[in-house]
């Protein structure tokens, strides 16, 4: 008996061990853009995304970048939502990895100021995040379009929920995340002009106790932290420095990039000379301050204090920048003694 029971015993085994094998095969080899499959989000097909957005038509787009491009369609159900489409054609495996990375975040964060994700749409030759809408667009939109316009107060708020939405990623876990590619294009506006931080496709997570890294990441010019650009180093404290870059572009109206900036000068220069010389009148936009405001003393202090803090988050060396903790505590008691002016 004990013969006939050995060979039998040998083929199981044989068996167990090939498929054992062949499963972790499929889990090393699985490519990362299908891990966001197997997360808890809702599956919308293809043909149902294309019926919601004509079809990907012109007149539904939203945006477009180097990732692809973005689509405002209505779900079967009713559901207003936003469609980033990663483009798989032009640098394939960028792409891919971008949508890996965008998946595992949004699918690791929950923030009142942080865009939300609603489902996904994924097979080998399509990617997609259905994203919740935002219908006032980006902050982008509101400092440079004429038709729009952004009130003291609502600078303020929208300040406070970025740097809000930059403190949970890097203080809410036991893990940071660093987002690395902030600007205003990447920050939305819901229905009650509430900042959302968006675009999270170059984002980094590090485990606990991991404070830097090094990557070719590329982020935008005229936003990244000079140790970034120069050296590849990416940590919470460039946030803060593409943070404080725009909070000097929200005040004073102008990019980082604009053609009056050079070699010689820089946005960061201009302004830390207007406030050593106390003319901060001369950078700050025109629509938001005016001699002949009725609260003008009131919003120059206003603009001077949200400027102090934006140098500060500047800081050409990263240990000495302020953390975002800071910033929000800063920036909400600046909102408090301008409303009680």
């Amino acid at each position: 008996m004990k013969y006939i029971l050995s060979p039998i015993i040998s083929v199981i085994l044989a068996v167990t061990i090939l498929l054992i094998v062949r499963r972790q095969k499929s889990i090393n080899y699985a490519p990362e853009s299908e891990i966001s499959l197997h997360l808890a989000w809702k599956r919308i097909s293809y043909s149902e995304l294309e019926e919601a957005t004509n079809a990907f038509g012109e007149s539904n787009i939203l945006g477009s970048g180097s990732f692809g491009s973005v689509y405002e369609g209505i779900l079967s159900d009713g559901l207003n939502v936003a469609v980033k489409v990663f483009n798989l054609q032009l640098e394939q495996v960028r792409a891919i990895k971008s949508f890996a990375t965008e998946s595992q975040v949004l699918s690791t964060i929950r923030h009142r100021n942080l865009i939300r994700i609603i489902g996904c749409c994924s097979n080998t030759e399509f990617k997609a995040l259905i994203l919740e809408y935002m219908p006032n667009g980006s902050l982008e939109k509101w400092l440079y379009s004429h038709n729009y316009f952004l009130d003291m107060l609502k600078r303020l708020n929208i300040a406070i929920d970025v740097a809000s939405a930059l403190e949970y990623l890097h203080h809410g876990h036991t893990f940071h995340i660093v987002h690395c590619d902030l600007k205003p294009s990447n920050v939305l506006l819901d229905e009650d002009m509430v900042a959302h931080v968006s675009d999270f496709g170059i984002a980094k997570l590090f485990d606990e106790g991991e404070s830097t890294a090094q990557t070719k990441t590329l982020a935008t010019i005229g936003y990244m932290a000079p140790e970034y650009g120069t050296e590849g180093i990416v940590s919470t404290s460039g946030d803060v420095y593409s943070y404080g870059v725009m909070l000097l572009e929200m005040y004073t109206r102008k990019k980082p990039t604009d053609e009056m900036f050079g070699e010689e000068m820089s946005l960061k220069s201009w302004v830390s000379h207007s406030l050593d010389e106390n003319r901060i009148t001369e950078v700050v936009d025109t629509n938001l301050l005016g001699r002949e405001d009725e609260n003008f003393s009131a919003k120059e202090k206003c603009v001077s204090s949200i400027l102090v803090v934006a140098m500060e988050c500047l800081n050409d060396y990263p240990a000495e920048r302020i953390s975002m903790r800071e910033v929000v505590a800063r920036i909400e008691k600046i909102k408090v003694v301008f409303l009680a002016r």
